[in-house]
């Protein structure tokens, strides 16, 4: 494959042509590493989360912003950062991400104070913000026909492998070393992927501009727009969906929303542009992976909880619990481009979102005094199952039509989604939780079947929106694409 240069000189050389012959999948395992770092940052700090509060004086309510204040950066900032990588060149600005994710990983692990922490963590949601979408776009450039149905479903299965994985890995690290690990351990990988990264990553075609083709005042209300979004929903468990507070943010965070949505027909450089609505089956894509992704983080942390604080698991006792889950995903990504080829990508979505449903129902049957194997264990694998039906299918879907010069904004739209959906899974289903909830072990169960049965009834709604909504594509044949 031939890439187009930046300014400042030639990148490493591929010697593979983009019309068929393989193409080193080195470059895929490297910006695949680097995402893995990201997704699992939304979800590693929350068995940490108890130590965190303890060792930096954390007012209870201030706590959800250690994950809050990196999600909604990095989902309200992505659009942004795709629309760098298309400006200024994508391996610049994955470049740049990294060392911003890496150095702001390490001031989280040395923070001082809580407003410390929530800062730094805002500042690696900067960092993801550029480097995710950026990575993404690397790939959908560099890969073609059926290699790139194999880097995309590789790249879908990261989401909700790197999520699931997040509770093993905190538990192992704050049982082992400490809370500080959770984001230490980011930094000896972002290192790593810096020193490689000119190396293996291309230089591609910068579509040319500067920063005054970047649409600031839209990038700032839709950040606005989705915090006071999501501090809304956190909210609701604690005050009701009624309340003068609830219903005052939501309306105050829908007027700003709708700013962001008149400026961007205005903005000469929107962060959405027009044509990215017309991209066959983008949109609906985007909406189904905010979904899913929501399922996935709202129903771990209601797992952690429950094993935690209900059945008294340890912090490493419950990130082992997570790890059947992990390892269904793990296999499901490994089947995912032969099942497309063979049953089409509506029909995996489908089916992924209807299993997700039935593995709510299982998880529904959890008592107070709950048995790992016999109630958790069984609803886990048929969860991680469903999730890595989901996410491969999806991400191949939503870039199957994607042009080369569309790639950043479209990727961006996409990981934005995720990010979102992380952010809102943890405020929906946590407040359904505590609302339907009464004080004890017993009050939390209720609250738990309660969030357990919404979403299975909106994994349902997501199904059926799949077999309406999304195009019966069949990527082409998967043979001979395994990664070596």
């Amino acid at each position: 494959m031939r890439h187009g240069k930046d300014t400042g000189g030639a990148g490493p050389r591929n010697d593979q042509s983009h019309g068929g012959d393989r193409v080193s999948w080195r470059p895929l395992l490297l910006l695949s590493l680097a995402q893995f770092m990201v997704i699992l940052d939304a979800t590693i700090v929350n068995v940490a989360l108890p130590s965190i509060g303890r060792d930096l004086g954390f007012a209870g309510g201030d706590l959800q912003w250690v994950v809050s204040a990196y999600v909604l950066m990095t989902g309200g900032l992505l659009l942004l950062g795709g629309r760098l990588s298309d400006l200024l060149g994508r391996r610049r600005v994955f470049m740049t991400g990294l060392l911003i994710f890496t150095a702001a990983s390490l001031a989280s692990g040395l923070a001082p104070s809580a407003g410390a922490l929530i800062a730094s963590r805002a500042a690696q949601g900067l960092g993801a913000a550029m480097l995710s979408p950026s990575a993404l776009a690397i790939i959908t450039a560099t890969y073609s026909g059926a290699q790139r149905t194999t880097a995309l479903s590789t790249w879908g299965a990261l989401g909700g492998a790197g999520a699931a994985a997040g509770m093993l890995f905190g538990g192992m690290l704050t049982s082992w070393l400490s809370w500080e690990w959770v984001f230490f351990v980011n930094v000896p990988t972002g290192i790593a992927v810096a020193l490689l990264g000119p190396r293996l990553i291309a230089r591609g075609r910068a579509a040319g501009g500067g920063l005054g083709e970047l649409d600031l005042p839209g990038a700032v209300s839709l950040v606005s727009g989705l915090g006071l979004l999501v501090y809304a929903l956190q909210g609701t468990g604690a005050h009701g969906w009624g309340s003068a507070r609830t219903l005052g943010l939501l309306a105050l965070s829908l007027a700003i929303l709708g700013v962001f949505a008149a400026i961007e027909r205005r903005a000469r450089r929107p962060l959405l542009p027009a044509a990215t609505w017309r991209i066959p089956a983008l949109a609906p894509s985007a909406g189904l992976m905010l979904g899913a992704t929501s399922i996935l983080v709202g129903i771990s942390f209601l797992n952690t909880l429950l094993l935690q604080s209900v059945l008294g698991a340890s912090p490493l006792e419950t990130g082992f619990a997570f790890l059947p889950g992990v390892l269904a995903i793990g296999l499901v990504a490994h089947l995912g481009p032969r099942l497309l080829v063979r049953f089409g990508s509506r029909a995996m979505l489908a089916a992924g979102f209807a299993v997700i449903a039935g593995a709510e129902l299982l998880l529904r049957g959890a008592s107070s005094d709950a048995s790992y194997v016999t109630e958790l264990l069984p609803g886990l694998l048929v969860l991680g199952v469903g999730i890595g039906v989901t996410f491969v299918s999806v991400s191949v879907t939503a870039m199957s039509s994607v042009s080369d010069a569309s790639a950043g904004v479209a990727s961006g739209l996409m990981t934005t989604a995720h990010e979102l959906g992380a952010a809102f899974g943890v405020a929906i289903f946590s407040s359904i939780a505590i609302g339907a909830g009464t004080a004890g072990a017993a009050g939390f169960i209720g609250g738990y079947h309660d969030a357990m049965t919404a979403g299975a009834i909106i994994a349902a709604g997501l199904a059926v929106a799949s077999a309406a909504t999304i195009p019966a594509l069949r990527p082409s044949s998967a043979a001979g694409v395994a990664l070596h």
